[in-house]
């Protein structure tokens, strides 16, 4: 199954089957209210599915940290899996935000996952950027900081680089970006191989 297309035919009785099985009740009551969300808001403008998938995700996810989670340094999970398990780090967050907006009709390239370093703590961070156009402030969604903000609005974080499917940005700024010509990042083309496989990790799901 693809999240690029997530849609009603995505949610089939047989999803709901083995995502219950694998993740749990509680689990099943999350990926409903997933459906729900994405159901409610296809129609809406960009600035109001932006507020409910942020709401959503930084509402019903808890933050955990890969070795507690996954038992691995740094593993980037799926949004079934971050729905699954109710819990993820920050990439886990900024992605499945990320292809939530886009199932829901925000163009990818409006949208970049953005690596950072949140100086207020001084740990790396990864968030999402939604641009309106190319030349646009972004808008940063975040789970350290629950409201949307333009990124001039962030000087707790320092941009690194940024990237979706279409490219590879270095920055120097949240705004401005040099695009890498062939740049990719391997965590997330791994991702992306393993969603469009339709895995369903069960590491100790019920952990």
């Amino acid at each position: 199954m693809s999240f690029t297309k997530l849609s009603e035919d995505f949610f089939t009785p047989a999803f709901y089957q083995d995502f219950t099985q694998v993740y749990g009740q509680d689990a099943k009551e999350r990926a409903t209210d997933w459906r729900r969300l994405l159901g409610d808001h296809l129609g809406s403008e960009d600035q109001k599915k932006l507020a409910q998938v942020n709401d959503f995700f930084n509402k019903s996810i808890q933050y955990e940290s890969d070795d507690l989670l996954w038992g691995q340094e740094d593993y980037w999970a799926s949004p079934v899996e971050t729905v699954g398990r109710g819990k993820g780090d920050c990439e886990d967050f900024a992605i499945a935000k990320f292809f939530t907006l886009v199932a829901m009709g925000v163009p990818e390239a409006n949208l970049r996952l953005m690596y950072v370093r949140q100086l207020t703590v001084d740990v790396p961070h990864m968030v999402l950027l939604y641009f309106k156009d190319p030349k646009a402030m972004p808008l940063v969604l975040d789970n350290y900081d629950d409201r949307i903000m333009l990124a001039n609005k962030r000087p707790d974080l320092k941009p690194i680089y940024s990237f979706n499917g279409e490219g590879l940005w270095l920055a120097k700024s949240a705004s401005k970006g040099h695009k890498v010509e062939n740049g990719q990042v391997s965590a997330w083309t791994q991702l992306l191989l393993r969603i469009e496989r339709g895995d369903m990790q069960t590491f100790n799901p019920a952990g």
